[in-house]
């Protein structure tokens, strides 16, 4: 009997171990997705904004850790009622309970690079033309605060949970989330000089490093399958084990199809193939299948990816006739793509209804807007969101950085 009780022993411990390593490693990709959105973003803004637009993701990263670590995480989890609107606010990382299934500070960790992920949506949206100082004052507020109440609502048991809404890892809550933050900071901030015409035409402004984006896009994908399967909370069982392995290869689907499906409608429309269009057609894939990527068959989960990569490249079209001037694409990407997934899940999840989705994206994104943009708009009043005609024209590495991402460039160019 004795022996039975310490072998029962040994399997939880083994159990508690590998759920616990599952979420690190997990957690460790996620957070490798934010050099994948250093990588994108440097790539397509131009050589004179590199060193700022890297500034700002590795100084979201560390805020958002701050942020969530302060208060974030008992906001979003640390409740004692469920099914409510306001949560509880609390200090730091609660006891490790007696009865969890792997380490409360992995669960943190995993959590940590979400929110980091939802801030980055933002930074490129609003390149090139804010103020450093600005973007983290916001950036404070948006992981402190405005990510963590609706992510309560929803996978804290807030009344989103109740209420029914689906977001497996985060379609929702955390792309269409940044996707609203993103778009109520560029309509209070304006387009990049030079973009559009007094007639509205639209004047491409080309990214400096494609090689770099392509690179960004790729660690992106890589970083997905810790997004997606990580959200299974689990392995260690038959059950889970073989959930995270569908969830992966359905994730892996859904981007390829969106790539290709994005590389064909350039080919149909425009005669040519536009990579950049084709980063943004798999990222789209990659954020429509994150809100269940477990119920649909591989062909279907393929079709959702290729779906999102043929409706993001007529969002970012949409946008540009709108003068909303985003360069990287996040907010059709995230927000488009987002919205997508949500939309797509009670076809294949007999758990979820297309009214309980809507409500549910409606609320995240009118909530992230509404205080976003309060937000955004207290900061345009006091310290100013957006840099000066000159030093936009200079490059914002000379003005927020001092400091080049290509000295030897710049000091060829200026010798001419």
């Amino acid at each position: 009997m004795e022996e039975i009780k310490t072998l029962s022993l040994t399997v939880a411990e083994l159990r508690f171990a590998l759920d616990t390593f599952y979420f690190l490693i997990s957690g460790v990709l996620v957070m490798w997705m934010a050099a994948g959105f250093a990588m994108l973003e440097a790539g397509l803004v131009r050589s004179k904004n590199t060193t700022e637009i890297l500034t700002k993701n590795v100084c979201l990263y560390a805020l958002a850790c701050i942020m969530f670590l302060l208060v974030g995480y008992n906001i979003m989890y640390d409740n004692n009622l469920s099914g409510g609107w306001v949560p509880s606010i609390a200090m730091f990382i609660g006891e490790q309970a007696n009865n969890a299934t792997h380490a409360l500070s992995s669960d943190f960790f995993f959590q940590v690079v979400f929110v980091a992920t939802a801030m980055s949506i933002v930074s490129g949206a609003v390149a090139e033309r804010m103020k450093l100082w600005a973007f983290l004052l916001f950036t404070v507020v948006m992981t402190g605060f405005i990510y963590p109440v609706e992510g309560y609502w929803s996978w804290g048991g807030g009344f989103l949970a109740q209420a029914g809404f689906v977001d497996f890892a985060g379609s929702g809550i955390v792309h269409l989330a940044g996707a609203a933050a993103a778009l109520s900071g560029v309509l209070l901030l304006g387009a990049r000089k030079g973009k559009y015409d007094a007639k509205g035409k639209v004047n491409p402004i080309p990214g400096s490093n494609l090689p770099m984006a392509t690179l960004g896009m790729f660690i992106l994908w890589m970083g997905w399958f810790g997004f997606n399967g990580g959200s299974q909370l689990m392995i260690s069982d038959n059950a889970n084990a073989a959930a995270v392995a569908k969830i992966f290869v359905n994730t892996n689907s859904a981007a390829a199809f969106g790539a290709i499906s994005a590389m064909l409608v350039c080919k149909l429309v425009w005669h040519k193939v536009d990579l950049t269009m084709i980063l943004n057609g798999a990222l789209a894939g990659l954020v429509a299948i994150t809100a269940d990527p477990f119920s649909p068959s591989l062909m279907m989960a393929g079709l959702i990816g290729g779906l999102a990569g043929f409706i993001v490249i007529f969002a970012i079209l949409g946008l540009d006739r709108c003068q909303i001037d985003d360069p990287v694409g996040a907010i059709s990407v995230h927000g488009a793509g987002g919205l997508l997934g949500l939309l797509l899940v009670p076809l294949f999840n007999n758990g979820a209804s297309l009214i309980g989705q809507l409500y549910g994206a409606s609320i995240i994104f009118a909530w992230v807007f509404i205080v976003s943009g309060i937000t955004w708009f207290i900061l345009k009043k006091t310290i100013g969101i957006r840099v000066t005609e000159e030093q936009e024209y200079d490059g914002l590495d000379v003005s927020d950085c001092g400091v080049s991402a290509y000295p030897e460039f710049v000091a060829m160019t200026n010798s001419r």
